[in-house]
């Protein structure tokens, strides 16, 4: 006969009590270790390694050579060609005037180059960021930007935070399939969202719903003049685009002729600079219709404040001259904007962070870029900026060009002073149309259709949160689609620790039970209620063996959730006995001293102490899946 263990409270078991603290030790030698601890530290936060992983650029800047500035000057030259247009456009998406998506371009590009880890991220206006400051983050007052720039350092501080206490590790609890669909969502709402500035229509609506009523009902309205130059911008912008990719079947080969490599670098540039070439394009033939008095035709963006952006703290409260909103009335409006914008920026980052960092062979740290990103929209406040995050478009033209380190960001931003500064007035011109074809040619290749056959191939359930998602976030907006889809997340990660699966087999007078996975406090009532009717059920009552080996820990409301069927058993005059338990496990029970509670070592040793005789033949409950769970000399 095997030996059998009782938990009572004389502590029938052997085992050796873990030392909590510095109990019976000297006080004096208590302080030793203490000082002792704290001197190390001390020592490894004061190092030189500490300062490199907290100040990347560091690691880079001792080697960096002149090749390396020849990259980075052309990746960040390439890089400020895309970002102007773009910034003046998702700008007017964020429903601020458009030199504030310059603002918002040039200061992260320098702060990411000292905190950043990695090479390809260019940090900046997104479509998907300016989106959401535009739900959360809009004025009363017309053309004003305090509440965009307040959100902005709010959001800084909060990423900041996450970074010095290591929360990037949240990211993992959004399923990819959430973050695709609440992408896809984001795209077809932006991009719909600038076809009232493809047909010239005004006062549209910005939820999706209303918008799409509004489009519609007022198409008739459509100004063939806005019509004609989007259309034209969007196939222009599609074809040059084309030109970035183009394979020439002979990259390999080393005997290319110089003028050859010229000719396609040219080309490259030209698809890479298509943004800049239609929006200039598109501006000049504006101007030339005003040289000759042709007006009202195109609707175009009109006076922009000249020059650089004056650095300054962010003000709390506006007035338009009747009314003063103080800081309660611009906290209050932002609201839930304050912990959903920069859990937007984190997954925008860290999401291409890793897809570029896998790509290029090197690796990114993602507290570090918390911090990047966190101190990049603190400091960009100050120079009246809405919030930034990683572009891909923008981070995908960075690897393309060849970029070495992070320093093309210096001349990125550079390019966007100089914009700034002395281009600010030629802004004029620019037609609303040529600024929603660039919105739409960018985000439209964020919608990706083909996941759905592979979750419909791969599984199935998947699909469920990334439906919700996609529907709740046309339905009531892309700022709570992304809490929808996070919750079902979340919950459909909860389910089965909250409802695990209890296998059990039979036999005449007693039943072993299974659980698959850990038993916490969500499933500690199902497993007592579903454990106790399968002992009862069929018209005869059975002693129950619970077979503990998949579990590692239990917590309080297991130990109770045990005590009560302990208790229900033994007024029904049935046993219980736990076997393959775990030393965590044996710890947790020894400790709460649960009369009656009996562990045994095999389930063979369990039934001779349940006085069953062994029958080799197995009756098999429904519950079962045909899994054996008895075998001899199992320890």
């Amino acid at each position: 006969m095997f030996a059998t263990h009782s938990l009572d409270p004389d502590g029938a078991i052997n085992m050796e009590q873990p030392k909590l603290g510095f109990v019976d030790e000297d006080p004096d030698m208590v302080n030793i270790q203490l000082s002792a601890k704290i001197k190390e530290c001390g020592a490894g936060i004061c190092t030189l390694n500490t300062l490199k992983k907290k100040v990347p650029s560091l690691k880079w800047i001792p080697k960096y050579s002149v090749r390396d500035l020849q990259c980075d000057l052309i990746a960040g030259l390439t890089v400020g060609l895309t970002v102007i247009p773009q910034g003046l456009a998702y700008a007017k998406l964020a429903g601020l005037p458009p030199q504030y998506g310059l603002y918002s371009s040039f200061m992260g590009c320098f702060i990411y180059c000292l905190l950043g880890t990695s090479k390809d991220i260019t940090l900046g206006p997104t479509a998907i960021m300016s989106l959401m400051t535009g739900a959360f983050a809009t004025s009363p007052i017309k053309n004003d930007g305090t509440y965009a720039v307040v959100l902005s350092l709010m959001c800084g501080l909060v990423q900041f935070v996450m970074g010095i206490l290591n929360l990037g590790i949240l990211v993992n609890f959004i399923s990819y399939p959430v973050i695709n669909s609440f992408t896809s969502a984001a795209a077809i709402t932006i991009a719909f969202g600038q076809v009232k500035s493809l047909l010239g229509l005004h006062n549209i609506p910005r939820s999706f719903g209303p918008m799409v009523y509004a489009t519609f009902k007022n198409i008739g309205k459509t100004n063939p003049w806005d019509l004609l130059l989007g259309v034209c911008c969007l196939v222009l912008l599609f074809l040059l685009k084309k030109l970035r990719t183009l394979k020439w079947g002979d990259e390999g080969e080393e005997d290319i002729p110089r003028t050859q490599t010229v000719a396609r670098k040219f080309i490259w540039l030209i698809g890479t600079g298509a943004n800049a070439i239609i929006v200039i394009s598109a501006a000049g033939i504006a101007a030339s219709l005003l040289s000759q008095n042709i007006t009202g035709k195109l609707t175009i963006t009109g006076h922009l404040k000249e020059g650089l952006p004056p650095f300054k703290p962010p003000s709390f409260s506006v007035s338009n001259g009747t009314h003063t909103y103080s800081a309660s009335d611009i906290f209050s409006s932002i609201g839930a904007g304050f912990g959903i914008v920069p859990l937007i920026g984190l997954v925008e980052t860290i999401a291409i962070g890793k897809a570029f960092a896998r790509q290029n062979n090197y690796r990114i740290d993602p507290s570090q870029e918390l911090v990047a990103i966190g101190v990049a929209n603190i400091i960009s406040s100050f120079v009246s900026s809405y919030p930034v995050t990683g572009s891909f478009s923008r981070t995908a033209v960075n690897s393309q060009s060849g970029v070495r380190t992070p320093a093309n960001g210096i001349f990125t931003g550079a390019l966007i002073l100089l914009a700034l500064d002395l281009l600010t007035p030629l802004f004029y011109y620019i037609p609303n149309a040529a600024l929603a074809a660039v919105i739409i040619s960018a985000v439209l290749q964020m919608v990706d259709y083909k996941i759905v056959l592979i979750l419909w191939r791969a599984n199935k359930l998947d699909l469920v949160p990334y439906t919700i998602t996609f529907v709740a976030s046309l339905a009531i907006g892309i700022e709570y689609g992304i809490l929808v889809g996070i919750g079902i997340s979340v919950l459909m990660l909860l389910y089965p620790t909250a409802r695990p699966t209890l296998k059990s087999l039979s036999r005449p007078g007693i039943l072993v039970v299974r659980p698959d996975q850990g038993l916490l406090f969500p499933a500690a009532e199902y497993f007592h209620e579903t454990v106790l009717e399968k002992a009862i059920s069929g018209g005869h009552q059975r002693s129950v063996i619970l077979d503990f080996r998949h579990i590692s820990g239990i917590d309080y409301s297991t130990v109770m959730g045990l005590m009560q069927l302990l208790a229900e058993m033994k007024r029904r005059g049935l046993g219980v006995i736990l076997v393959h338990v775990s030393p965590p496990v044996m710890y947790s029970l020894q400790k709460a001293e649960l009369p009656g509670l009996v562990i045994s070592s095999t389930v063979e040793e369990a039934c001779e102490e349940l006085h069953v005789q062994e029958d080799s033949s197995l009756d098999v409950d429904d519950d079962d899946e045909n899994q054996p769970l008895i075998s001899k000399g199992t320890k």
